[in-house]
């Protein structure tokens, strides 16, 4: 498990880059709610909007989610739990004002990336998203 990387992954730096290439400035890995313990991959504090990039297979994602041969109880609990903390992580920031955005690693990066601009500048202009 050691080989799965926490931060900085492929799919990750790629949706960096292309929020980037749009002129958004953003913190990295950072907790949206200090009080909580729960990172997201993009921050957008002004705006508060949370931005998380979330694995297929770590989050069960409805078109390429696979179950595991090799002790599939427990990866498909370890799932479940991560999707009801995802849950319970998108309610809270609601509750605190915020905007929680989720991308699967699968998505175009362009094509998120756009969706994050358009979140983040309603945000700013004061539209409700």
């Amino acid at each position: 498990m050691r080989s799965n990387r926490g931060r900085d992954t492929g799919p990750e730096l790629a949706l960096r880059r292309a929020v980037h290439a749009l002129g958004l400035r953003y913190r990295v890995n950072a907790r949206p709610l200090k009080q909580v313990r729960r990172t997201a991959d993009l921050v957008f504090s002004r705006a508060k909007v949370a931005v998380f990039l979330d694995g297929c297979f770590w989050h069960g994602c409805p078109e390429h989610h696979t179950v595991a041969v090799t002790n599939s109880g427990f990866w498909a609990t370890k799932v479940e739990t991560n999707r009801r903390r995802d849950r319970d992580t998108d309610e809270r920031l609601r509750e605190a004002g915020w905007l929680p955005l989720r991308v699967w690693e699968h998505e175009d990066p362009d094509e998120a990336s756009q969706r994050v601009r358009a979140a983040v500048e309603d945000r700013r202009r004061g539209t409700p998203s």
